[in-house]
């Protein structure tokens, strides 16, 4: 089954901040009781007013039954923004996946942060390479950090995703949802995934946990 994972590059938000310029390496493992992914994101400012930025990802999903093993897949995309604003940004990205193979991607980012809150939406269009379609995505992210005592904050995060081959059938989304803690510049707690592939959705679930840390540079 071919599937479509171009909805890679909607992941360079930095969620420790409420910048989207800041300059950071994040690394993030989730496991569950179907699947296991890990993912490192590094993100730099290109000059000192933050105008630009370049973000590179590399993921790793592998699922456990042999049943499930052709929506296992790797990836690699480096994106560049030019953020005309504070709380908006557009730029291209080059991304190549193991299943679909190479894509070019022009995305549009919103970002709004508050004290407790940070929203980001970001809708995409995208060339397929392997079949020559253009298509079209929307991606959302919402998270909510209130401080419990001292360095330590409760969090609630969830991603949504929705993918369109020629902007007419789907091909991909999701639903995640993270529960947990943060401490200092690290977050853990109890993870849900919803994922659908494909024009006739087939539905994979996992519930598990998650470990993300990020290392920001000085």
């Amino acid at each position: 089954m071919k599937k479509n994972a171009a909805w890679l590059f909607l992941f360079t938000l930095f969620i420790f901040s409420k910048s989207i310029t800041a300059q950071v390496t994040q690394l993030e493992l989730t496991t569950g009781f179907y699947k296991s992914d890990f993912s490192s994101l590094t993100i730099k400012s290109l000059d000192d007013k933050n105008k630009f930025s370049v973000s590179t990802l590399a993921f790793f999903q592998k699922f456990y039954r042999k049943e499930d093993f052709l929506f296992d897949e790797a990836g690699v995309q480096t994106s560049v923004y030019w953020n005309f604003t504070k709380n908006l940004s557009v730029g291209p990205s080059l991304y190549y996946n193991s299943v679909p193979g190479f894509s070019e991607n022009l995305s549009f980012r919103i970002f709004i942060g508050g004290s407790h809150l940070v929203f980001v939406a970001i809708p995409a269009i995208f060339h397929t390479e392997n079949d020559g379609n253009i298509n079209g995505g929307l991606f959302f992210q919402l998270q909510y950090m209130k401080r419990i005592k001292r360095e330590w904050n409760y969090l609630v995060n969830t991603q949504v995703l929705t993918e369109w081959s020629r902007f007419s059938t789907h091909s991909r989304s999701f639903q995640q949802v993270r529960i947990g803690v943060a401490y200092k510049n690290s977050q853990f707690g109890a993870a849900a995934d919803l994922d659908a592939y494909g024009h006739t959705q087939i539905w994979k679930k996992s519930i598990g946990i998650f470990v993300r840390k990020a290392f920001p540079e000085k």
